[in-house]
């Protein structure tokens, strides 16, 4: 199954030309999900050939608006192009509200229904679950409620060895053999050993998603082993305590919280508007944790089999 990410905007809350505040495109097979969706996020979407409609949901992290002031112009679009399709819609308590009020000013009826789930950012929980893949909420410490978001994969089915396998099988033996069970007959007799006929799946991957936040070692227990990391890197180390003061991370901490957490690859952004050039961000990071990239934009991240 196709797992990645697209960096659509990865900004700080100040404009700066040719760079793009928060939002990030998540897709696993044909399913697409927005994770934050800073103000012109549907033209970006529309920048790279992605219809606005294939989304099914959005995930926001908190109420700055450099992570959600592009969301009612996509729900608009969406509703002007004729959508009745239901939209998953995750977020801090009050986005509902926003939502709703908007739409009652602007006397503009929805046309497909809203499944708000309102998030508590004091506590890690599963927040969505589909076929694919479960979301829970990583609580990060900004100076607003704020949570990040653990993408998971379910565990698949064990791998037929096919070579061994018999034209003629029953499909209900294939389907035994792939839940890890063996196929016996009415006397108990073993027909075909699951370890035999079958590999073992790959393990689930996952990627984790921390937006604004200051260093916070809470958030390693939740976030362990995963694939990919995207953890904000506000200012560079000389400006820790800035970092501290505002609310935000340098990339050297963003390298040590990835470091702990014995992640495979860690993706750096949300740099200040201060700064011009982001090699050196690059650099903080990649002195304790060399699996480290730019988050940049237009890029796609593929979240691979370990």
């Amino acid at each position: 199954m196709h797992f990645s990410v697209m960096i659509l905007g990865a900004g700080s809350a100040k404009p700066v030309a040719n760079k793009y505040p928060s939002a990030q495109l998540l897709t696993y097979d044909n399913e697409c999900f927005l994770i934050d969706c800073g103000e012109g996020t549907q033209y970006r979407l529309l920048e790279h050939k992605i219809r606005p409609g294939r989304l099914r949901g959005v995930f926001i992290s908190h109420l700055h608006g450099d992570h959600y002031f592009g969301l009612i112009g996509l729900l608009s679009s969406l509703n002007l192009g004729g959508r009745t399709e239901e939209f998953f819609l995750v977020g801090p308590r009050g986005l509902d509200e926003i939502i709703t009020m908007h739409f009652k000013y602007s006397q503009t009826p929805l046309h497909f229904p809203i499944n708000y789930t309102i998030t508590d950012t004091e506590s890690s929980y599963q927040v969505f679950e589909n076929q694919s893949f479960t979301v829970t909420t990583i609580p990060l410490d900004h100076r607003i409620p704020c949570a990040g978001y653990l993408f998971r994969e379910k565990p698949q089915k064990r791998k037929l060895i096919k070579e061994k396998l018999f034209e003629d099988i029953p499909h209900e033996y294939l389907r035994k053999l792939k839940n890890g069970e063996d196929v016996v007959d009415e006397a108990g007799n073993i027909l075909f050993k699951c370890l035999e006929f079958t590999i073992p799946a790959p393990p689930p991957r996952s990627y984790a998603y921390c937006s604004d936040t200051r260093y916070n070692e809470s958030i390693i227990e939740v976030i362990q082993g995963a694939d990919l990391l995207y953890h904000e890197a506000t200012f560079r180390d000389e400006l820790e305590l800035q970092a501290f003061e505002r609310y935000h991370a340098t990339a050297k901490q963003a390298g040590i919280i990835a470091a702990k957490s014995h992640v495979k690859k860690l993706l750096i952004g949300h740099f200040s508007s201060r700064y011009k050039e982001f090699s050196g961000f690059l650099e903080d990071a990649q002195s304790v944790f060399q699996a480290t990239e730019i988050a940049e934009e237009g890029k796609v991240f593929a979240i691979e089999y370990s």
